[in-house]
């Protein structure tokens, strides 16, 4: 693995800190907390001028057609902001997924569009009381004439409201894997949005189909392992995220360490504080190396089904460890609304838990080591 990174890479790092610092502060992401629509205008406004939409877009769509290294390198200066808004589901997994599964005239029509920032498309994937895997889409697809009809309801879907297109996953028959994936438009008739409220305050909707007509012509060639493999490289950019996170985190906690004061000394001078930033920095910088060897494997199209989940594990639980200890630094006023390092603390916890969670994430990695002789020890999405 070589992780000298390029020049390129290097230049996309400080453009996106550069963004980040100037346009998603903890001020912007406190204004988008509850937000119906949830993007802040002046980052996605940065995102459109300087191509961030286009990132994994291949260059026949106008796109930059960046690896998942690049991504990576850029995800991690976004964790560190914290930065809101529907860059994540809509030009990274929506785009992938289109890329992967849809037909040449849908790519040639879609991926310009969304790496524009003209269309916004965002998975609806999870259902409520149901599994990570293709059991859990119970959502119907009936055939309807020369379409389908979909009738069923999802949930935890980012930026519902703010998209124009949803990328539907759909129970197409009774085998366990017959889940297609489908592009419906958010105002078609039979779809109605209910906003939920969740730990990180973000923008989540509860989407419900009743009847909605799907054209052919919205129908993905792509099927549910065509969305598994989205996940895992969706794992990898988790992964970065909860890594930039965790070291702005630990970086606030280091200053405010300096700046408080108890018996005449900063709070940094006792070891039992100095002591927790320390195992702090050695788990992030853990936690850095794992994301980016994943990434750097899936650049070099390497098999991932073991290192994207691990990335997401691992990076997601040091990013709850560490803003936790954070936590504990700060004291009582860390978990008071007025100081920033429970958006850290809120936000590390509700990602351990989205885009598959902790128990999904060590039933694919066991699957994967244990598994040696080609039989299935379990199926790693039926939690």
């Amino acid at each position: 693995m070589d992780l000298n990174f390029t020049e390129e890479q290097n230049l996309f790092r400080d453009m996106v800190k550069s963004i980040v610092d100037d346009h998603s502060t903890t001020e912007v992401v406190r204004e988008m907390e509850h937000d119906e629509i949830g993007i802040p205008a002046g980052l996605w406004g940065q995102m459109k001028d300087n191509g961030l939409l286009s990132v994994l877009i291949p260059e026949e769509y106008g796109g930059l057609g960046l690896s998942m290294l690049d991504a990576a390198v850029i995800y991690e200066e976004l964790g560190r902001g914290l930065a809101p808004g529907p860059h994540f589901v809509s030009a990274m997994v929506s785009a992938s997924a289109i890329t992967k599964g849809g037909s040449d005239a849908q790519k040639s029509e879609l991926l310009p569009l969304i790496g524009s920032g003209e269309l916004i498309v965002t998975p609806a994937w999870l259902e409520p009381d149901n599994g990570f895997g293709p059991e859990g889409v119970q959502l119907r697809a009936e055939v309807a004439g020369d379409g389908f009809k979909l009738s069923g309801v999802k949930r935890h879907v980012f930026y519902a409201k703010a998209a124009q297109k949803l990328l539907v996953l759909a129970r197409t028959g009774d085998a366990t894997d017959a889940v297609g994936l489908f592009l419906v438009d958010v105002d078609a008739e039979g779809v109605s949005l209910e906003q939920q409220k969740s730990m990180a305050y973000d923008t989540q909707y509860k989407v419900t189909f009743s009847d909605v007509a799907v054209t052919a012509a919205n129908c993905l060639e792509g099927d549910w392992a065509i969305w598994q493999d989205v996940l895992m490289e969706a794992c990898i950019l988790q992964a970065a995220f909860a890594v930039g996170g965790a070291q702005r985190a630990l970086d606030m906690t280091v200053e405010y360490s300096k700046d408080r004061e108890q018996f005449d000394k900063p709070i940094g001078s006792f070891q039992s504080l100095a002591h927790y930033m320390a195992d702090a920095q050695v788990e992030i910088t853990g936690a850095q190396v794992m994301a980016w060897e994943a990434a750097w494997a899936c650049s070099e199209g390497k098999p991932i089904q073991r290192l994207a989940p691990m990335a997401k594990l691992f990076c997601c639980n040091v990013f709850r460890n560490a803003t936790a200890k954070c936590e504990q630094i700060y004291g009582g006023y860390g978990f008071t609304m007025e100081y920033d390092i429970q958006l850290f603390f809120r936000r590390a916890k509700q990602q351990q838990i989205n885009w598959l969670d902790n128990r999904a994430l060590e039933e694919l990695i066991a699957a994967d080591v244990l598994d040696t002789d080609g039989d299935t020890i379990a199926d790693p999405f039926k939690v």
